[in-house]
């Protein structure tokens, strides 16, 4: 199952260690909360993910607040992908069925 999308990079709150996020679109978590049901421990759901050129395996998690997923952008792939809070960027994540 592949999902590409445009979403907005944001940060939350916590000052320089602050972590960034992009919320997933909501036929991506209904599809992805369809395939992988409550087989996922706390409901993270293991994912390739792609930021423009870059791509890397990661982890996405739910989210109460949007009912979505949150697809987290650690320090590296923002540095090599050229993002930050705010910018809006096409996104790939994909997970095996």
């Amino acid at each position: 199952m592949r999902y590409e999308f445009d979403a907005k990079v944001w940060a939350a709150s916590g000052g320089a260690g602050a972590w960034f996020f992009v919320t997933l679109p909501a036929d991506a978590a209904m599809g992805l909360r369809a395939l992988c049901g409550r087989r996922t421990g706390f409901g993270s759901i293991r994912v390739q993910a792609e930021a423009g050129p870059v791509r890397w395996n990661t982890s996405v998690f739910p989210d109460s607040r949007s009912g979505s997923f949150l697809l987290p952008l650690k320090a590296d792939v923002r540095r090599r992908a050229g993002l930050t809070a705010g910018d809006h960027a096409r996104f790939t994540v994909e997970i095996e069925a």
